[in-house]
C-alpha cells in the first residue's frame, strides 16, 4: 500500500512552498515543521482584528486598529536615539506615527505631507496622546490597497518572522485537497463540522476569538481527525490481539470457591464484576489485554490472585510482576494468606535470590511446583523457565515498557495479559495511552475501611505535630512520616530523611523510629518495613518509596512534609496508605507558606474528596496531560490539534466510532473505510496502515 496521489502535495518538500528557501526550509524542519502537511496543522493562537474604522477617538489603548490618515508636519528627532515623528489626522482626532532609527528621506518619501495612507499597528497612549510605533502595515487608499479584515497570530520558531511563516502556511493551506468523508455522516451534522478541507482553511481564518476556541467547529474537526485516526490505529492493534489465538483458560472455580469461603469479608459488587470479566475473557480462545484500573484500597489484591487462581484452575502457572522489591514482596504478603487458603504454592524471585536457592526456585517453577511466581523484572531474565506460563498480571503498568510486557508474556505460548494501575488515570487519557486494552475499573471500596481525615498544616506548627505524635504513640498507633522531595537528587533526599529521623527519635526515643529510603540496601530496607508491620517500631520516616501498595493496617497516622513539593496522584497514593484498618485516620499535610495558586488548588482538592478518578481529573486539568501520566515512560501520543484536557470528551466518542467502523468494516474496504485508510495516510499512521495490510 502507498499514500494516495491526493496526498502527495502536502507531503512534498518544504522548500516547493512560497517563499520558502534552503536556509527558512531548514529551521522550520528543525521546528518540527518539515512538510506542507505539518504547516497546515500548525493553528494560530491568537487574531488581530485590522477592520478599518473611522477614527481612533473612543479606542481603549493599547490595541491595535486601522485607520485612513491625512498625514501632516514631520518632527525629526532631534539628538540621536530619540524617536522622528509624524503628525497625522483621521476623521475626528489628530496623532502620531512613531520611527526609530528610520531613514528621514526614506519617511518624507513614503509619508509626503498632504498625503492620505491607510495605517495599521499598535495604538498606545503616550503623554495623553495617542500614538502607533513602526505601523505593521501602510497602504496607499485604492482599489489595490488590499489588507485582511483579520490577520492569524501563529507560535514563532525563532529565526522565522510571522510575516514568512503565515505565507508559507499561506500556500500549505492552498495544497489541501479535497477529501472523501472519514467521520460518520451523523456526527457531522450534530456537531456541524465542515468537511476536512474547508475545516483547515477556516482554521487558518479566524474572525476574533470564538474561532479559535476549542469548541470552534473547524478546530473541533480537525482535533476530531487526529483523535479518531490515534483510536483507528489503537482499535486496529486491539482486533488483531483479539485475533491471535489464545489458550483457552476456563475456571473450574475449585480453587476460587476456597479462597472466597475463606475471606472475613463478602467482596464488592466492582471485584466481583472485574472476576468475571477476567475470567470470561481467559476462558476465551483469544488472548486476553485487560487493563485493571482501581482506586487506593480498591481490593485490586484481591481480584489479581482470582485471576491468577484460574490460569492455576485451568492446569497452568501465573505471574505477577511489580516495578520495585518492596512491592514485590507487599504483594507476596498480600497473595500469602489468599494462597494459604487455596492450598497453592506462591513463591518470590527477586535479583536478590542466588546461588543454590535461586537453582531451587528455578527448577520448583520449570517442574510446574510453584503455581504463582511474584517477581520484579528478574522474572523475565534468561533461565526463568515456567512449565506452562497462562496469566503475566503487570502492576503499575506505566513504570514498565511495552519491552518489558513482551518479554514476560514470551515466557509461555500465547499468555494472557492483565494490566494493573492503582494510579487512577482520566478517562480521555486512558483511552489515549491503553485505548487497545479492555477495561475493568473498580470503583468501590471494600466494606470495613475508614473514611481519612485530611488537614492542611502550617509547617510552622511542626513543633505541635510532633507532641501530637507523641501522645499518638504512647496511645499505641502509628504512623508513617514521610519527608519532602528535594530537588531531583536522592541524595539531598536522603539527607532529609536521615535528619528527620534524628530529630523525632530524640523527641520519641530509641526504638520507637524506623526509617527507609530508596538507598539502603534492601536488607535493611526490608527488615525496616518489617519492623514497623509488626509494631516493633512506632513510626517509619520515609522517602516515597512507601508510595504505591504499602500495607500495614496498623498505621493510621500519615504526615507528609512539604506536602506542596509533590503531585496531586503521588498525594493521593501516599494517603492510601492510612485508613485501612478499623482505627479511625488522619493524614496531615504539612506546607511552606506562602503556596502559590495551583499548590493551594492541589491541596484544597485533597481536602475535599478521597476519590482518585475526580482527583486525576483535576490534576489533568492543572498539569496537562504529559505530566499526569509522566509521558516520557507512558508512551502517551503528542497530539498537534488535538487537547486532551480541554477536548477530553471527543476522544470517548472517537475511540466508539473507531471500534464501530472497525466492527462494520474489518478490511476498510467500504467508501467510508477507504476514507478512513487516507485519514491514516495523512496522519502518517504507518504502524495502522501495516496493520490494514497484514489484516
Amino acid at each position: 500500500m502507498s499514500r494516495p496521489e491526493a496526498l502527495f502535495p502536502l507531503f512534498a518538500d518544504i522548500t516547493t512552498l512560497p517563499g520558502v528557501g534552503p536556509k527558512l526550509g531548514k529551521t522550520l524542519t528543525e521546528a518540527g515543521l518539515s512538510t506542507p502537511k505539518d504547516l497546515a496543522f500548525h493553528l494560530p493562537y491568537s487574531v488581530i482584528d485590522r477592520r478599518p474604522r473611522a477614527s481612533l477617538q473612543g479606542l481603549a489603548a493599547p490595541a491595535t486598529a486601522t485607520v485612513e490618515v491625512e498625514i501632516g508636519a514631520h518632527f525629526p528627532a532631534r539628538q540621536k536615539g530619540r524617536p522622528y515623528r509624524i503628525e497625522v489626522t483621521d476623521e475626528r482626532l489628530t496623532f502620531q506615527l512613531v520611527f526609530f532609527h528610520a531613514a528621514g528621506d526614506w519617511l518624507q518619501k513614503s509619508f509626503p505631507t498632504g498625503a492620505r495612507r491607510i495605517v495599521s499597528g499598535k495604538v498606545e497612549m503616550y503623554d495623553g496622546v495617542f500614538q502607533m510605533v513602526h505601523p505593521d502595515h501602510v497602504l496607499v487608499p485604492g482599489p489595490d490597497a488590499e489588507l485582511p479584515e483579520f490577520e492569524p497570530v501563529y507560535p514563532l520558531t525563532q529565526g522565522v518572522t510571522l510575516k514568512a511563516l503565515t505565507k508559507a502556511i499561506e500556500g500549505a493551506v492552498d495544497r489541501a485537497p479535497d477529501l472523501d468523508e472519514w467521520a460518520d455522516a451523523a456526527l457531522v451534522a450534530e456537531r456541524r463540522w465542515p468537511v476536512w478541507r474547508a475545516a483547515v482553511r477556516a482554521a487558518h481564518a479566524p474572525r476574533g476569538q470564538a474561532d479559535l476556541a476549542p469548541t470552534a467547529p473547524a478546530r473541533e474537526r480537525l482535533a476530531y481527525d487526529e483523535l479518531f485516526a490515534h483510536q483507528l490505529t489503537l482499535a486496529l492493534a486491539r482486533a488483531r490481539d483479539r485475533r491471535r489465538k489464545g489458550v483457552a483458560s476456563r475456571a473450574t472455580g475449585k480453587l476460587q470457591s476456597k479462597l472466597l469461603a475463606a475471606l472475613p469479608y463478602k467482596p464488592t459488587d466492582a471485584q466481583m464484576r472485574a472476576i468475571g470479566e477476567i475470567a470470561e475473557d481467559m476462558g476465551s480462545e483469544y488472548r486476553m489485554s485487560r487493563l485493571l484500573q482501581g482506586d487506593v484500597g480498591s481490593g485490586k489484591t484481591l481480584v489479581a490472585f482470582s485471576a491468577l487462581l484460574v490460569a492455576v484452575e485451568a492446569g497452568g502457572q501465573g505471574a505477577l510482576m511489580a516495578p520495585t522489591e518492596i512491592l514485590a514482596r507487599q504483594h507476596l504478603a498480600a497473595f500469602r494468606p489468599l494462597a494459604e487458603a487455596a492450598g497453592v504454592v506462591v513463591e518470590i524471585l527477586t535479583g536478590r535470590d542466588k546461588g543454590a536457592e535461586r537453582r531451587a526456585k528455578l527448577a520448583a517453577l520449570a517442574k510446574g511446583d510453584i503455581k504463582v511466581l511474584v517477581g520484579t523484572h528478574a522474572l523475565f531474565q534468561e533461565g526463568v523457565e515456567f512449565a506452562h506460563l497462562r496469566l503475566a498480571v503487570i502492576d503499575e503498568q506505566h513504570r514498565f515498557g511495552v519491552a518489558e510486557r513482551v518479554a514476560l508474556t514470551s515466557k509461555g505460548h500465547a499468555v494472557d495479559m492483565l494490566v494493573m494501575t492503582a494510579t487512577p488515570i482520566p478517562r480521555s487519557l486512558e483511552l489515549a495511552t491503553y485505548g487497545d486494552l479492555d477495561l475493568s475499573v473498580l470503583d468501590e471500596k471494600p466494606p470495613g475501611r475508614t473514611p481519612i481525615t485530611t488537614a492542611l498544616v502550617n509547617a510552622g506548627r511542626m513543633g505541635e505535630v510532633v507532641e501530637h505524635l507523641k501522645t499518638a504513640v504512647a496511645e499505641g498507633r502509628q504512623a508513617y512520616w514521610v519527608c519532602p522531595l528535594v530537588e531531583e537528587s536522592e541524595v539531598s533526599d536522603l539527607t532529609a530523611a536521615t535528619e528527620r529521623f534524628a530529630r523525632l527519635r530524640a523527641v520519641l526515643g530509641e526504638g520507637v523510629v524506623g526509617l527507609v529510603h530508596g538507598q539502603m540496601p534492601p536488607a535493611e530496607k526490608d527488615a525496616a518495613m518489617a519492623a514497623f508491620e509488626t509494631g516493633a517500631t512506632r513510626v517509619l520516616v520515609a522517602t516515597t518509596v512507601i508510595e504505591v501498595g504499602v500495607d500495614v493496617p496498623g498505621a493510621s497516622i500519615m504526615v507528609i512534609e512539604r506536602a506542596e513539593s509533590f503531585g496531586l496522584a503521588q498525594l493521593h497514593q501516599l494517603r492510601g496508605r492510612v485508613g485501612r484498618g478499623a482505627a479511625a485516620s488522619t493524614c496531615l499535610m504539612l506546607y511552606a507558606p506562602p503556596l502559590g495558586e495551583t499548590a493551594r488548588r492541589r491541596l484544597e482538592i485533597l481536602r475535599e474528596t478521597e476519590d482518585g478518578f475526580r482527583i486525576a481529573e483535576e490534576d489533568l486539568a492543572i498539569r496537562g496531560a504529559g505530566d499526569v501520566i509522566g509521558t516520557a515512560q507512558s508512551g502517551l501520543p503528542r497530539f498537534r490539534i488535538a487537547d486532551l484536557e480541554r477536548q477530553a470528551n471527543l476522544m470517548g466518542i472517537a475511540q466508539r466510532d473507531a471500534r464501530r467502523l472497525l466492527a462494520d468494516d474489518p478490511g476498510l474496504a467500504t467508501p467510508r473505510g477507504k476514507a478512513a485508510r487516507t485519514l491514516l495516510w495523512l496522519m502518517e499512521r504507518d504502524k495502522a496502515i501495516r496493520l490494514i495490510s497484514a489484516g
